[in-house]
Formats: C-alpha cells, structure tokens, sequence
C-alpha cells in the first residue's frame, strides 16, 4: 500500500490553459503505455486528491493504464488564489489535460464533486467516454453539503491549523465506515496543512455550484454507466443513484453496503473487484 508521500513522487505535472489561465496540473499516471483499451480516468472529489484512488489504481492498473489527476487547486496541482475551481472550471481541466495527453477516448471513474466533472464531460463529450463509474457523485441538486459549505466561510480562512485540521480529521472519520485508516486520513488532510493549501481549501469550497449539476441534460449520456455507490452514505445519498438510473440510457445500479462516503476506502477490495469486472465487460 503506497502512502501520500510516495505517491506525489510518482506523479508527473504538465500545464493546461483553464480559463485563460496557465494552471500546473499534477497526475498519477501507471499500466501499460501501449493498450488496446482506453486509459482510465480516476477524479476525485472535495476535500481529496487524487490519494484518493491509492487502493484502486494498481488493481486496474495491472491491465489498464490509469490517469488519475489532481483536480486545479487540490493536492499538488496549482493552488495560487486567482482561478475558478468549480466543476465547470474541473470540466475544462479534464478535457485539456487528455487533450495535453494524446488521449481521445476513456473510461472515467469518479467520486463526490468529481462525479459531477464527470458527469458534465460525459454529457457533453459523449464520443470520448466509453464508460462512466460513478460512485457517491453529486448529481442534481445533491450538494454541497454543510461540511463543505462551512469550509467556505470566509472566516474558515482565519482558523488556526490545529482547528482545520481538526474538521478535516472529523470529516474523514465520521465519512468512513467503521475505523478510518490513520494513513488515509493523513494522506488526505496533507494537502491542506500549509498556508497555501489552507486557503485554497476554503476556494475550492466556496467554488461550489449546485447550478453545474442542475444544467445537465442526463440524457445526453451515452456511455455504458455502472452506479458504484456506498449505499450507507448520508451525503450523495442513495436515491440519487437511483435518480441516475432513470435518467441515464445504459445505467447499472451497483449498491456496496457497509461502506458511507469514501466507498473506495471502505471497500477497496470489493470496489477493485467489481470496477475491473465492469471495465473487463467493454473487452468481452
């Protein structure tokens, strides 16, 4: 099991332009170079990194190449103030990095607000996603969540570190189901335990825009859709699973019990299994 320090070793950066803006995109890149299947692509949600994905990528990544990218201002991509960091903003980070990296088509697996980059580029890049795992995403009118709405209070940025550090500790463990690893929990609150990153927390947060999930026209979806959801999950709830269902063409209800929030976590080895199962299904 790689910790967070080793995994930001791996990671390779380039720069893509968002919004006119020059932004420094880190990513975890691992498989095989050369494959006959598309890449897949791992996002992340909010307060995570890429880390995130740390039990999951070398699973797929035995047969699959993995990308798995900071989101702009999160993890070890660009954190300077100044940037829009929304899902539309994420939007436009996904599709000029895989544009920066040759790629054409993937697979997209996503997580919390990175279900909601997901969902908007498969909506709107209907020819380049193969297939869509979404798992605890926001979706509709889901979100935020008074966690994440709190973390966006002006007065969030005035903290001292040990209070952040404290919310963010509470975060993770009462997301999780049953005892959360102290190494996922470290691994994911590092980012954000520097000046910088204390700040462009609070950004990130205040970022969030139910309008970027509610505008989405669901049935534009084309790709085949596993619903890889903790089914114990009080904040991207089940029912919007559910909802998701119904509104996307080729859509499979995937529910994992014993797991809330951070279902890659909870159930590594079950979710590994069932993801690789489902990527597995598009080489039959």
């Amino acid at each position: 099991m790689v910790d967070h320090e080793t995994w930001s070793e791996e990671q390779a950066s380039t720069t893509v332009s968002v919004d006119g803006h020059d932004l420094e995109v880190a990513y975890h890149n691992d498989g095989p170079a050369q494959s006959d299947e598309p890449p897949v692509v791992f996002v992340h949600g909010i307060p995570t990194w890429s880390f995130l994905w740390r039990d999951i990528v070398p699973a797929v990544a035995e047969d699959r190449r993995t990308i798995a990218p900071d989101m702009v201002g999160y993890g070890n991509s660009a954190m300077r103030d100044g940037f829009d960091r929304s899902i539309r903003a994420q939007e436009e980070m996904l599709a000029a990095l895989l544009d920066d990296l040759d790629v054409e088509e993937i697979a997209l697996v996503a997580h919390d607000i990175g279900g909601g980059v997901a969902l908007r580029f498969a909506a709107h890049n209907p020819e380049m996603v193969d297939q869509l795992v979404l798992s605890n995403a926001v979706c509709y009118d889901s979100w935020p969540v008074e966690f994440v709405s709190n973390l966006g209070l002006p007065s969030t940025a005035d903290l001292e570190r040990e209070e952040l550090e404290g919310r963010l500790d509470a975060a993770f463990v009462e997301g999780a189901y049953g005892e959360a690893d102290p190494e996922f929990v470290d691994g994911m609150k590092a980012p954000w335990l520097t000046d910088e990153g204390h700040l462009s927390l609070v950004r990130n947060a205040v970022s969030t825009n139910t309008n970027h999930t509610t505008e989405i026209d669901y049935g534009a979806i084309t790709a085949e859709t596993l619903l890889l959801w903790g089914e114990d999950d009080v904040m991207q709830p089940y029912g919007y699973a559910e909802r998701l269902a119904g509104d996307i063409a080729d859509a499979e209800l995937a529910p994992l019990s014993d797991a809330y929030h951070w279902v890659p976590e909870d159930r590594s080895d079950a979710y590994a299994d069932r993801l690789r199962e489902f990527l597995g299904e598009a080489q039959a």
